[in-house]
């Protein structure tokens, strides 16, 4: 066990001006939970797993948890280490060297710069519902909704840029109304289906529905990559762990506690709307076109009903989604801006984006270029086929999550691969998990892209599609992932030609000889 202690604290610290100590296991673990915005996540997905994988979703959700929370073991071992604000990209550049690394922090920089979109267009569209304007809230090309959506970036990027503590208080206000009216919907849908009081689309659950029998694998994979979307975010404990209270430690537990905690509100979530909807294409249920963007507005309206006491919860559970998208919005930015300071901070990135805020102890450059750059592309996919390219901007990010959450489980246990030996502990929580993780992420992560670039496939999950010379024609979503590559691999040849110091390096080493040593 001596050599495992002496990883743990083996790692070279580079301070960069962040606020130390601000954020406790409490505060951290909110974090984590709000930055997956489990209503968000829900209300955008779930109608496109239920047209996937039908009555199967529950099963689907819990096994998505599988690959998470076998991840999230991986960064708790890394961060003991290295307890870096860059996470994956550091991370990979100790392990695996500098092309792996920033490879890495690209994936996730692409990964949130995508889905911010989606969240300005949820945003948009909610605050408009939530005071009555229907018919501007249900018309997601609305102009009204896009100037909306894009104040709401430049609003929540104000909050990151102020400080990490205001940010923290904001989520657990939001975190509380998100939860608290998630488990309200879905209970009260429960109760009605058990009492008899529901529309005729109800259906009574069945344990049938977490059994795998009679689910074909491409159906089950497709829906798979969709629930992962929906547990994505919990790394942003991590992403924050420099402004953290025992840095080494916290982060790591929290990133697990949220996943805990995830798996546990979805299943029961998932149960009651499914119960309640149903998954017919009719109507209220879950597989009817018309809500698959958006199930919980169509959900709420029949659960609570049409008096008094029904349209204050309906209320209610409208402001629980935008709670949620601004927690998600909020916490996309955070990480992001902290990686591109870490990548920075190394010389991986032009220095500008290594400043932080003297009074604020915020990342500056990297907070306000993240919230331009989202609102730019926001009001270019608004403009793009009728929104759709926003759907398929966002299943995108699951290429991206499984990329480099993957690399992290990849990395621990070549990081730590002269440990495993040492005991039975070190050999499944640094070595075996993490990498079934992140084998089951990469599979999914190249089953998603080999749909999307196969239009004949039954399972194709694309809502756009282009036409290639040669080719044919190819999903959105696989041109969107392949467009950011090639923006990245640019921006790394860019890099690696004028500011060569970190791909020479010079900046960011393997400091632990004795487990990983520099070659």
């Amino acid at each position: 066990m001596a050599a495992a202690d002496q990883a743990v604290h083996a790692e070279e610290q580079v301070n960069k001006g962040l606020k130390t100590g601000a954020l406790g296991l409490i505060s951290s673990t909110v974090i984590a939970t709000a930055s997956v915005a489990p209503a968000y996540s829900l209300a955008a997905t779930l109608g496109f797993v239920v047209l996937a994988v039908g009555l199967k979703s529950p099963l689907v959700a819990i096994l998505a948890f599988v690959p998470m929370i076998l991840t999230s073991i991986g960064y708790n071992e890394l961060n003991k280490a290295d307890p870096d604000c860059g996470t994956t990209f550091t991370w990979g550049t100790r392990a695996f060297g500098p092309k792996t690394g920033w490879a890495g922090g690209w994936a996730i920089v692409a990964a949130d710069i995508l889905v911010m979109a989606s969240l300005a267009q949820v945003a948009g569209q909610y605050i408009f519902l939530l005071f009555g304007a229907t018919g501007i809230g249900t018309n997601p090309a609305s102009g009204y909704v896009l100037l909306t959506g894009v104040g709401w970036i430049v609003f929540m990027t104000f909050i990151c840029y102020v400080g990490i503590e205001v940010s923290a208080n904001f989520q657990k206000a939001l975190l509380s109304i998100e939860v608290t009216m998630l488990m309200v919907l879905s209970i009260v849908a429960l109760i009605r289906v058990g009492t008899g009081h529901h529309p005729a689309e109800s259906i009574h659950p069945s344990w049938s529905w977490l059994s795998p029998a009679g689910l074909p694998f491409g159906a089950f994979a497709s829906g798979l990559i969709l629930m992962v979307f929906i547990y994505w975010g919990w790394d942003t404990a991590l992403s924050v762990n420099e402004e953290t209270k025992d840095p080494n430690k916290t982060p790591g537990r929290a990133a697990i506690l949220s996943t805990l905690i995830l798996v546990v509100t979805y299943g029961i979530a998932i149960f009651g709307a499914q119960s309640f909807a149903g998954i017919g294409s009719k109507g209220i249920g879950l597989a009817n076109p018309n809500n698959s963007s958006d199930v919980l507005s169509v959900l709420g309206h029949a659960v609570f009903g049409a008096g008094t006491l029904g349209n204050v919860f309906y209320r209610l559970l409208l402001i629980m989604v935008l709670s949620s998208a601004a927690a998600s919005t909020q916490t996309t930015i955070l990480p992001t801006a902290r990686t591109t300071l870490s990548m920075a901070t190394y010389k991986a990135l032009p220095q500008s984006f290594a400043k932080v805020h003297p009074r604020f102890l915020t990342p500056t450059v990297s907070t306000v270029v993240m919230g331009a750059i989202s609102a730019i592309l926001y009001a270019a996919f608004n403009y793009m086929s009728g929104v759709q390219v926003i759907a398929d901007a966002v299943t995108s990010c699951g290429v991206f999550i499984a990329m480099y959450y993957g690399l992290t489980g990849f990395t621990c246990a070549w990081y730590y691969r002269k440990n495993l030996t040492s005991s039975a502990r070190n050999l499944w929580m640094q070595g075996i998990l993490p990498v079934l993780g992140g084998v089951i992420l990469w599979f999914l992560g190249g089953w998603s892209l080999y749909l999307d670039f196969n239009m004949n496939s039954p399972y194709e999950a694309s809502y756009t599609s282009f036409h290639v010379p040669g080719i044919g024609q190819v999903g959105g979503v696989f041109v969107i992932v392949f467009l950011s590559w090639v923006v990245g691999l640019l921006f790394f040849i860019y890099m690696r030609i004028v500011h060569p110091a970190f791909f020479k390096k010079q900046t960011l080493t393997r400091a632990t000889p004795t487990l990983v040593p520099d070659r």
